[in-house]
């Protein structure tokens, strides 16, 4: 099944650079395409042109992360290919039999629930029984290693188990395509450390498609397959970089360290040229 979200006539340029993600010697097919893709906030006068005209192919079981200054749309992007929200002009298709699934940088659990109860809470919405829920949940609190903390509250955990409470609830949701804003943006760097292993390992096993915003360019480096750079508002694609380096990465390796400063330069570059 494929999902469009379309507003305005298809245009009929082609969709910009991508990376041919190669899977038993062939290339993947498209997970998410945008073409030609703008979002307006409000009306004029007081109008602001968020994305402009972005144009950009995820492939099946590609990692892509995408960087920016403060207000270039990342987080507005992933809105859009979520289904949150509309473009005003453009095209998004979504391959896949299921909605991308999004996960926030707050881990945004319901206090009164418990670690089990917030992992199942999409189960039960989408009308799981409960002996299937209570499999189901176990599974997915094993996949992040908190199999042993099902019955504990919320506020009874860390922030980085909190944020894989998180991580599980949003797997829970069977989604092929994972959207990620910011997710360890709040953490310490040895637990942001830790979950970069646990996120690969998943989207390793589980064969995910992943769309990842940060701010953090090691960590771009760190995960990606490409990094892809917003220019500062308008959003626009500015640059594209393949991160060629053999898994498994450390944060700290030179080769992270090469190409997070190649990709901080670029981003220096664009935000002096947009005068903020």
């Amino acid at each position: 099944m494929t999902t469009e979200l379309t507003l305005a006539a298809r245009p009929e340029t082609s969709v910009g650079a991508t990376l041919e993600v190669e899977q038993n010697g062939h290339p993947s097919a498209p997970a998410v395409t945008l073409i030609e893709v703008s979002k307006v906030f409000g009306r004029q006068p007081d109008a602001v042109l968020a994305l402009d005209r972005v144009s950009l192919t995820v492939r099946t079981g590609e990692f892509v992360c995408l960087v920016g200054a403060s207000g270039c749309g990342k987080s507005t992007l992933l809105s859009l290919v979520a289904g949150l929200d509309t473009p005003t002009r453009g095209h998004i298709v979504v391959d896949g039999e299921r909605a991308p699934a999004l996960m926030f940088q707050e881990p945004a659990l319901f206090p009164w629930l418990s670690v089990a109860g917030n992992v199942g809470l999409p189960l039960s919405l989408r009308g799981l029984s409960r002996k299937d829920r209570q499999g189901r949940v176990s599974e997915l609190l094993r996949l992040v290693h908190l199999e042993e903390f099902g019955t504990r509250q919320p506020h009874e955990l860390s922030g980085g188990m909190r944020q894989r409470v998180a991580l599980a609830r949003t797997l829970g949701l069977d989604a092929p395509v994972l959207l990620m804003d910011e997710p360890f943006g709040a953490l310490d760097a040895m637990t942001r450390d830790v979950l970069h292993d646990e996120l690969e390992r998943i989207w390793t096993e589980r064969r995910l498609t992943v769309v990842f915003v940060t701010h953090n360019v090691r960590e771009a480096a760190r995960l990606g397959d490409r990094i892809v750079l917003m220019s500062s508002r308008p959003g626009r694609v500015a640059w594209e970089r393949p991160v060629d380096i053999p898994r498994p990465r450390r944060i700290d390796s030179p080769e992270v360290a090469a190409i997070a400063a190649e990709v901080t330069n670029r981003l220096r570059s664009e935000v002096s040229r947009h005068g903020h």
